[in-house]
């Protein structure tokens, strides 16, 4: 195998001269080595240097039921050696139909079919062909806008770019697909209005998009896509009776309700569906990441009966697909992964220890520099300001060099991987493997706050 420090600058090397990282500024790995992680096992992950870090995302909100589960990596070979591929274009094979059928028993309400892409972009890009489709085979030629939130995101591909409210994300590749417009999210911390009553900020925030829908035209909006809680911004929750009122307006005007939970579904909240939690049922719901703890990668759109019926009458076909969806590897582990998620309860776990998360993050508050903790399940969000009594928050240069140039890399440095976010202000978010218990949750909170007290000092 050879020297291992040799070989790990090799590593780096070769990775900086030809891997071309996602969402990366490229140019800052010239001179430094670019971290490499090699191994993982239950909430920590290893670089090549056989440092250790407790894995505070994980991965990307997708490693479930936690770092090296064998019996995943099992699956995934039996069922390579028995089918590795075929498409599920006119065809089925036993592990996608048998995933549909999981999902579906899941799912709320009447959400029966299931359309597997192979992540959560792809979902999202699936849900908006289809509502406009429904719309034209049901008469309503004119509806094809969608309304999300500013903020939000919701994957790359042209049209989930679009429906994404990050300016910044989407600047360079404008013209995007047109017909895509934005509402006001559910910040409460920077509430407009309302902001010291959680239900009336819920309604106003919800009738934001009655009068955007009213704005565009009926006749022409089609679809509201929304995260049961927000991700970009740094993680919000719903307030109290927010979907409820969004699925009154959403039925007033024919408009399709697409819960977003891509990262939300699959125990990150407490339930396989997150739409559960809040009490509404959605008309598609979209999800990927944690359907198989990562172990392999695949996505869907689970859609109502209502939506799917005239698209199984008579002619009519949904020309869309994606040829590694539904795929017979990625489809046998998410059935074995939803085997571990009822064998081992993590939902109830999560509903259990969530409490107790917020509880060991909020003890956070007592420096300066922390404004705001939020989120829900395990899925948190830590705001950072320049002032508490103000909430001013940090200027562009600011953020610049202290959330990239400091945070974020001492964070990773004292053995806590996690995302240091400025989408809309600046946010350190935390969103650990459901096996995660006290001992994770201590372990996070002491990094982060030896972190933020030195950032404090660079302000």
């Amino acid at each position: 195998m050879g020297n291992p420090i040799a070989m790990s600058a090799d590593l780096s090397k070769t990775a900086y001269d030809h891997l071309w990282m996602h969402f990366t500024r490229m140019s800052s790995y010239e001179n430094t080595p670019v971290p490499t992680i090699v191994r993982g096992e239950g909430t920590y992950i290893y670089d090549d240097k056989g440092r250790k870090y407790l894995d505070g995302l994980a991965g990307l909100f997708v490693v479930q039921a936690g770092h090296g589960r064998q019996e995943l990596a099992e699956v995934a070979a039996k069922q390579a050696a028995e089918l590795a591929f075929f498409p599920v274009w006119s065809y089925a094979h036993p592990m996608a139909v048998e995933l549909a059928e999981r999902l579906a028993n899941h799912a709320p309400g009447d959400l029966n079919k299931v359309f597997f892409t192979t992540g959560g972009g792809e979902a999202v890009e699936t849900a908006w062909k289809l509502a406009k489709q429904y719309h034209k085979l049901t008469g309503n030629h004119t509806k094809y806008k969608v309304i999300s939130r500013a903020v939000a995101y919701h994957g790359t591909p042209q049209g989930a770019l679009s429906i994404t409210g990050l300016p910044a994300l989407k600047a360079p590749f404008e013209p995007l697909v047109p017909g895509a417009h934005k509402v006001p999210n559910t910040n409460i911390y920077r509430a407009p209005i309302h902001g010291d009553d959680p239900e009336a900020f819920g309604r106003w925030a919800a009738d934001q998009i009655e009068q955007q829908i009213l704005f565009e035209g009926p006749d022409t909006v089609a679809a509201v896509f929304l995260e049961p809680v927000q991700n970009a911004g740094g993680c919000f929750p719903p307030p109290p009776g927010y979907f409820r009122r969004v699925r009154e307006i959403c039925d007033r005007y024919d408009v399709l309700l697409v819960s977003d939970e891509v990262i939300c579904a699959f125990g990150r909240l407490g339930h396989i569906f997150a739409c559960d939690k809040f009490g509404y049922t959605p008309d598609i719901i979209t999800c990927a990441k944690g359907m198989t703890s990562g172990y392999s990668p695949i996505g869907a759109a689970i859609v109502s009966d209502r939506v799917s019926e005239p698209f199984y009458k008579g002619g009519n076909t949904f020309l869309h697909g994606y040829t590694f969806g539904g795929h017979p590897v990625s489809a046998a582990v998410a059935l074995a992964n939803l085997d571990i998620f009822e064998r081992e309860r993590l939902n109830q776990h999560v509903l259990d220890q969530e409490s107790a998360f917020l509880r060991t993050l909020q003890k956070l508050h007592d420096l300066p520099i922390v404004g705001d903790v939020r989120g829900n399940g395990f899925f948190y969000g830590i705001e950072l300001v320049k002032d508490k009594a103000t909430k001013e928050s940090f200027t562009d240069e600011e953020s610049e060099r202290i959330l990239y140039g400091f945070v974020s890399k001492k964070l990773f440095e004292y053995g806590l991987y996690c995302r240091a976010d400025d989408r809309g202000d600046p946010v350190i978010q935390l969103s650990p493997p459901l096996i995660s218990d006290q001992s994770t949750f201590d372990e996070i909170e002491q990094i982060v706050r030896h972190v933020l007290t030195e950032a404090w000092t660079k302000i």
